[in-house]
């Protein structure tokens, strides 16, 4: 009892010095706890949507994919005859069965010919009015669509595009276009997330989607009472045999569940990485935190071993500081985690995702999980220090406060320090000398793992000599307070370099990934300038846009083109000569042109051979895995064709980013063995203009694509932006993220800051009273804290483009070739860092600048 009131007189005596540690904390936590509770919430909202808008049992045609998806490459979804409706009325136990037709291959545009598709990515469809969407939306304006001129759109749509009954739609389809105007809006009876949808009478839906009635992609099937949903799946089964995919609504739920999990899961265990990167910083926070406590309770905790208190009751006080410290911070961490799930949800709203708050999901595990790792952290970060109070003698009551440097166990550091340093340096070096990406990625992973524990490590002994360098360089300028904020800084290099080790890893992994960044964009825009011999490319905004036979013929009759290339994608299972079978390969099926248009490096044979009759390409890699020489005939079975024999005339080579790992055939070709109402539309197209037309082409194309918003041209150079912006956004929304690690950091530096003040008062009183002004005071700590924060950009930066550079080296063994180092984007991250510094230091100054000269020098 006497030790948890010592803690509890400790902690509250001191509570100011603990707030940062606990806003570190507790910004931990809650980013832990936001994570969770947002991707729970995500997982409530669609589990709830897929459950209400799922029939008991549905069928679909073959081809279709267990979340329902009616995409394909032909860009018609997969349809079943309309006798299969009939069939499914007459199974046992249905009470009743309804057809539908709806795609997502679709672009919906208004008036003024702009896009009325999310922004969010989710997807955009169009299908028929039928009584199983009535029973989950409800119609708030107008009426349902009864003829070919009426579409219905739902709220959310409507809204966000400020759209009203009377208003004309165009819906843009391999079909063609259909134009309607809004006859009704109606509001979903549980959250969307964001897809557009659109609905038409059953028979246009055919006629725009399809191209002729009397066909559905789905059968929603009713169950009568008392049958159960597996019970109605297998007599539908039994009665249309097994040509068709029959789900119960717990299948169609669970499918859609999982292909959107994948998803979030990838975001949840991002941002959580994150937030573990935040918790190391933290630690460095609440070691020093604690480690400072302990310096300057030294008397204190010595007489306290004099008069009888033994060092683990010591070590105990110190540990339930480090508990209610762990304790508050997760507790408002996981409260303030919830506020930033809505916040997120919020966010999305904007972004076009609605999420509502009726559906916030706080799973009894979110809060468990947070306090768990909140206290964990915080007593595992204080047992370093509290071992250290513990071993404090009671002669330590007769000394100055202070505990004196182990030289022993400094040089001890040191050597274990260098070791690491050194273990991760080769382990970068054989990943930068590996002949494969994969083997090396693991050295790769253990150099970054061991540089950065190493780096940690010998900080307190890369503190004493680069902040003597720093000193000279930035301190000395400005005269004794420039020496002196020199001097402080290295008082205790063990603190400064665990001040500074806090800002490191944040700063290294800004560094790394800017060089990663940079260099993947200087060597796809080198590949580029190399291989693509055209001068524009058009292709669909959206994966799943292809290009329809009509507006393939708009672009070739569009002048100043010297040439045009179609390029499509077969799905094919291959039979090679060593008798084994390449199932769900790709055939890139292009026009003969498409050689000029690429110019693919080859290891044997010549590409334009590959788009003669009969005759296809291989990759490098392909070939050697199953003995593929030129001349050697590869058995094609494609999956919406017949299976050819082609005969392989040219070998690509494996070391290129454009088309990399593509199998190459002429459209020609291709057409023998599928029939031409299977033919993939085009995925992309290639247009070359003439010499010196090649402005007036590029114009007349942006003409010509007018009438098709979802397509987009660009030549070389808006292609290398595109790549770039997007390249540049992934990298933005990671520095976002990393934020939260370099505001720990600051928070470390703030705190080392106000309690190196605190330490120091009796210091700063008797420099005052000889002489020293506020201002120079106050110039002196904000010039420790720069320095202090230099410090560790420059051990950052430095990790961080050694990381960048030995991931550049892999990168080339997949055609990455070219090392850039964003030098603006280093330089400006350094400088940012000196303001960090100032900024850490403001509050500090100015309570050391307030103080009382004659308490100060009172303190004892």
């Amino acid at each position: 009892m006497t030790v948890l009131k010592t803690s509890l007189r400790n902690f509250f005596a001191h509570k100011g010095r603990m707030a940062l540690s606990a806003i570190a904390v507790l910004l931990s936590v809650a980013f832990v706890s936001g994570t969770l509770v947002f991707t729970d919430t995500m997982n409530t909202t669609f589990d709830k949507l897929f459950q209400a808008t799922s029939s008991d049992v549905t069928v679909s045609a073959k081809g279709s994919s267990d979340t329902g998806e009616t995409t394909s490459r032909t860009g018609k979804p997969p349809v079943m005859p309309a006798s299969v409706v009939g069939k499914v009325r007459g199974a046992q136990g249905v009470e009743k069965a309804e057809g539908t037709v709806g795609s997502t291959a679709v672009t919906v545009i208004d008036a003024h010919r702009d896009k009325l598709s999310p922004s969010s990515g989710a997807p955009t469809i169009v299908g028929s009015w039928n009584s199983n969407d009535a029973r989950t939306m409800k119609i708030t304006k107008g009426t349902a669509p009864q003829g070919p001129d009426q579409v219905m759109v739902d709220e959310d749509t409507a809204s966000k595009h400020h759209l009203k009954l009377g208003d004309d739609i165009g819906m843009i389809s391999v079909v063609g276009t259909h134009h309607a105007r809004v006859s009704g809006i109606a509001a979903f009876q549980v959250t969307n997330p964001g897809a557009a949808i659109f609905y038409l009478d059953t028979k246009t839906a055919q006629q725009t989607l399809v191209g002729k009635t009397g066909v559905y992609t789905n059968v929603n099937v009713t169950a009568a009472k008392g049958v159960t949903n597996d019970q109605l799946k297998k007599n539908v089964t039994a009665a249309l045999g097994h040509g068709y995919k029959v789900q119960t609504a717990k299948e169609v739920a669970d499918a859609n569940q999982k292909s959107v999990e994948s998803f979030l899961n990838v975001m949840k265990y991002a941002m959580l990485g994150f937030a573990g990167i935040a918790f190391l910083v933290g630690i460095f926070l609440i070691i020093n935190t604690f480690s400072m406590l302990v310096a300057q309770r030294t008397r204190e905790i010595g007489l306290m071993r004099a008069i009888g208190s033994s060092r683990r009751q010591v070590n105990r006080s110190v540990l339930i500081e480090a508990l209610l410290l762990g304790v508050i911070g997760s507790v408002l961490g996981v409260g303030a985690g919830v506020g930033i799930a809505v916040g997120l949800m919020k966010l999305m709203g904007k972004m076009g995702m609605h999420l509502s708050t009726d559906d916030l999901t706080v799973a009894w595990t979110t809060p468990a999980v947070g306090l768990l790792l909140g206290v964990v952290v915080t007593v595992l970060a204080a047992y370093l220090p509290a071992r250290r109070a513990g071993k404090v003698s009671p002669m330590a009551a007769l000394r100055d406060a202070g505990a004196p440097a182990d030289a022993r166990a400094g040089a001890v550091r040191a050597v274990i320090g260098l070791l690491l340093t050194a273990a991760g340096g080769w382990s970068l070096y054989v990943a930068a000398t590996a002949d494969k990406a994969k083997a090396g990625s693991g050295w790769l992973g253990l150099g970054v793992v061991t540089t950065l524990i190493g780096f940690v490590v010998i900080g307190p002994l890369l503190a004493a000599g680069l902040v003597r360098v720093l000193g000279a360089i930035i301190l000395r300028i400005f005269g004794p307070v420039g020496r002196m904020a020199e001097r402080n800084a290295l008082r205790n290099p063990r603190r400064t370099g665990a001040t500074g080790a806090a800002l490191m890893i944040g700063l290294a992994l800004v560094a790394c990934l800017s060089v990663v960044g940079s260099s993947m964009v200087a060597s796809a825009t080198d590949q580029l300038d190399k291989t693509v011999g055209t001068d524009f490319i058009i292709q669909g905004d959206q994966e799943y846009t292809l290009i329809n036979p009509q507006m393939v013929q708009k672009i070739k009759a569009t002048p100043g083109l010297e040439r045009v290339t179609e390029y499509k994608l077969l799905d094919a299972d291959l039979a090679t000569p060593d008798g084994r079978v390449s199932e769900k390969e790709t055939i890139n099926a292009a026009d003969p042109t498409y050689a000029q248009d690429l110019r693919t490096k080859t290891v044997a044979g010549n590409l334009a051979d590959a788009y003669k009759p009969d005759s296809m390409s291989v990759f490098e890699g392909f070939a050697k895995k199953h003995g593929i020489k030129l001349g050697s005939t590869v058995s094609v079975d494609f999956k919406d064709g017949t299976t050819a024999k082609l005969t392989v005339r040219a070998i690509t080579s494996d070391d290129v980013v454009v088309d990399k790992g593509a199998m190459y055939a002429s459209i020609a070709t291709a057409a023998k063995y599928v029939p031409a109402d299977r033919m993939p539309l085009d995925q992309l197209v290639f247009a070359t203009a003439k010499d010196g037309q090649e402005a007036a082409a590029y114009k007349a194309l942006k003409s010509t694509l007018r009438d098709d918003p979802a397509l987009t041209v660009r030549d070389q150079t808006d292609y290398k932006k595109a790549l770039k912006d997007q390249i540049g956004q992934l990298l933005n929304m990671i520095y976002g993220l990393l934020a939260l690690a370099i505001i720990v950091a600051v928070l470390g530096v703030v705190n080392t800051l106000a309690l190196s003040v605190v330490e120091r008062t009796r210091e700063i009183g008797l420099m005052r009273a000889i002489g020293l002004s506020r201002r120079q005071l106050r110039r002196m700590i904000r010039l420790e804290s720069v320095v202090i924060a230099v410090f560790g950009a420059l051990l950052g930066l430095g990790l961080g483009m050694g990381w960048g550079a030995t991931a550049q080296q892999l990168l080339a063994l997949e055609g990455l070739k070219v090392l850039d180092i964003p030098w603006p984007t280093i330089i400006t991250v350094f400088v940012a860092s000196a303001f960090v510094g100032l900024f850490a230091a403001l509050i500090p100054a100015f309570r050391a600048g307030r103080m009382n000269v004659l308490n100060a020098i009172a303190t004892d």
